[in-house]
């Protein structure tokens, strides 16, 4: 069975994804192949965005597809944390589907 997610997306144009430096492709402790860092902001020494998340209507730059019909990340295997915790069952994603006028999961 395939994850609701792979048809939703709503979540990476709803939120603001920061994370750590460390996480940043060939950073030593990156995650899989890590976040390139051309689809990041430096906010702090401590702090990087991923690029189109703090737009408006935030749209994450990874996100490939249209929501609520097909979606992928282009850079799912090195996705930062908060993409890889976000839990379908909080409320946080029952909040991004209705910013997009999909019903809760």
């Amino acid at each position: 069975m395939s994850s609701p997610c792979t048809s939703c997306g709503a979540c990476c144009a709803a939120f603001r994804v920061d994370f750590h430096p460390a996480e940043l492709a060939g950073a030593p402790y990156a995650w899989g192949a890590g976040v390139p860092r051309e689809m990041t902001l430096p906010l702090t020494p401590a702090i990087c965005r991923m690029l189109g998340t703090d737009a408006s209507p935030p749209r994450c730059v990874a996100l490939e597809g249209e929501i609520g019909m097909a979606v992928s990340c282009s850079i799912y295997a090195g996705r930062p944390s908060p993409c890889r915790e976000f839990d379908t069952e909080h409320e946080a994603c029952a909040r991004a589907r209705r910013r997009h006028g999909l019903a809760p999961l």
